[in-house]
């Protein structure tokens, strides 16, 4: 006997099933990583306007721009932040075989593997990095356990995970992570030395929020020219409003971070004995 229509206030029949989900509505564009003067500025745009970006780049940077040694870049896509580190770096990219088809991002000069076993050298790597991976893999304490395997005695990880950030890629966006989640995935891998720090604060992610609801008319996807038209001239009145927020988040991620944050910049060692 099917059970009866859920008729509470506040949950109206004909919601959807989420669990049946494969794709997403919009898609924000691939962070391809710049080619030219005219890409550099685009790409220093998309940074302050694109605030899980431009807050991932603020945080790296110093890490990567004194890297040394071996640098392996774990679920690179586009290595977009392989132009942070210096000329002298060893760099490897790896991502999953089906990269492409799930994430859109293939390159010539990335090594894809199954998602298991790394196809690294064992113990070789000063830095492992991994932006915006973790929430991704379904099995997280495999991707950790490879990254300390990965890495030399004293060897960094560099990692970073999203908080307040929509479902994306959907269906392959599993897991949101917390510092105790992480603090603890970590310590189970083996690693040490765990700093945790937050990517903005609830000012931040209001002025993130509010800023998503006029992507979509701004940079339309899927529909024809004229409906792409329409909307943007829609979009157009609250351009100034929409500056003005990124203003705002920018100057805010400056400050301390909070317990509402666009996500997590993480740090650990693998011990040195």
């Amino acid at each position: 006997m099917s059970s009866p229509p859920d008729r509470r206030p506040g949950r109206p029949d004909g919601r959807p099933n989420l669990a049946e989900r494969t794709g997403e509505r919009w898609r924000p564009p691939a962070l391809e990583p710049p080619k030219s003067g005219v890409g550099r500025l685009a790409f220093a745009v998309r940074r302050f306007l694109d605030l899980q970006v431009g807050s991932i780049w603020n945080d790296v940077a110093g890490d990567l721009g004194a890297a040394s040694g071996k640098v392996v870049d774990v679920g690179c896509g586009a290595q977009p932040y392989r132009a942070l580190l210096p000329p002298t770096v060893r760099y490897v990219g790896l991502d999953i075989a089906a990269a492409g088809e799930r994430f859109g991002y293939a390159r010539p000069d990335t090594i894809y593997f199954d998602g298991g076993r790394w196809p690294v050298e064992a113990g070789g790597a000063d830095l492992v990095l991994c932006t915006e991976v973790l929430e991704h893999v379904i099995e997280p304490r495999v991707l950790l356990a490879e990254a300390h395997a990965a890495l030399r005695p004293g060897g960094q990880l560099l990692m970073t995970v999203p908080f307040a950030a929509r479902w994306h890629f959907v269906p392959y966006d599993y897991w949101r992570f917390t510092p105790s989640s992480l603090k603890h995935l970590l310590e189970e891998a083996g690693f040490a030395d765990i700093v945790v720090r937050a990517r903005g604060n609830a000012l931040t992610v209001a002025c993130y929020k509010a800023m998503a609801l006029f992507l979509p008319l701004l940079f339309p996807q899927g529909a024809n020219r004229l409906l792409a038209l329409m909307l943007r001239l829609v979009a157009l009145p609250f351009t100034p409003l929409f500056m003005a927020l990124a203003c705002t988040a920018n100057l805010s991620i400056r400050g301390p971070g909070g317990d509402d944050c666009l996500g997590y910049t993480v740090k650990a060692r693998r011990s040195r004995t």
